[in-house]
């Protein structure tokens, strides 16, 4: 399936910062010599995570910076959107994503969501984090603040309702035509109906990944209009 990704810093950002803590529960459990369903769907939603990265259209700017080495990315071809009357807009990609990468990434996330419940629902507090795992805290414990994990949940679900939100068809359709022509430096002008989707699924997005943070949001918005 096809979904419609912005060309956004913001976005960018929030997708990256899901690395480190991937890496670091799967470093816990292999440390605590575990082999378990936690580790299985927090290591395919790594290589999920690795497979959607490489095809965001921020990754060869962040990979020419000095990002980790990796397969080279399909950047597609580069294009200009333009409102109907010229304005130039914030492009949006289309890439595809496999409904598996899709369904390890949901899994783990509802993986996080259900740790941060089970940690705000024991008595006397929140669990720990700790090498073994989640769990309650032993001997040896590696603490996990909880608002921290509150947060990375919070991240990742708003990275997911962006991956999850269904492309306008009105917008997904020319811009697929021009990752078919791989034609560089084309202006894409959207018809009034078109900039029309344009503008409710942008402010989708930024609702999405912002809201919540009066100045986060009017700062991101500011992308957009």
């Amino acid at each position: 399936m096809y979904v419609l990704v912005p060309d956004d810093p913001v976005f960018f950002a929030k997708f990256q910062s899901l690395e480190e803590p991937l890496l670091r529960r799967l470093y816990q459990l292999h440390s605590a010599g575990l082999d378990c369903a936690d580790g299985r769907i927090i290591s395919d939603a790594y290589d999920s995570w690795v497979q959607v990265l490489l095809k965001l259209p921020l990754w060869s700017d962040w990979h020419a910076a000095g990002g980790p080495v990796g397969p080279e990315p399909d950047d597609g071809a580069g294009y200009v959107l333009l409102s109907e009357r010229g304005d130039p807009l914030t492009s949006l990609y289309p890439i595809e994503v496999t409904a598996a990468d899709l369904g390890h990434l949901t899994a783990c996330l509802e993986l996080f969501a259900g740790h941060d419940r089970a940690r705000l629902a024991l008595p006397g507090g929140p669990r720990s984090e700790w090498a073994g795992g989640w769990g309650d805290a032993p001997a040896g414990q590696r603490s996990g603040p909880p608002e921290r994990e509150g947060q990375l949940t919070d991240v990742f679900r708003r990275v997911m309702e962006v991956l999850l939100l269904p492309p306008p068809q009105g917008l997904l359709a020319p811009l697929m035509r021009q990752l078919v022509l791989r034609e560089a430096a084309v202006a894409v002008i959207l018809r009034h109906e078109q900039e029309t989707e344009y503008r409710r699924y942008c402010e989708d997005i930024v609702t999405i990944l912002s809201a919540g943070d009066n100045f986060a949001y009017r700062s991101h918005r500011a992308l957009y209009f």
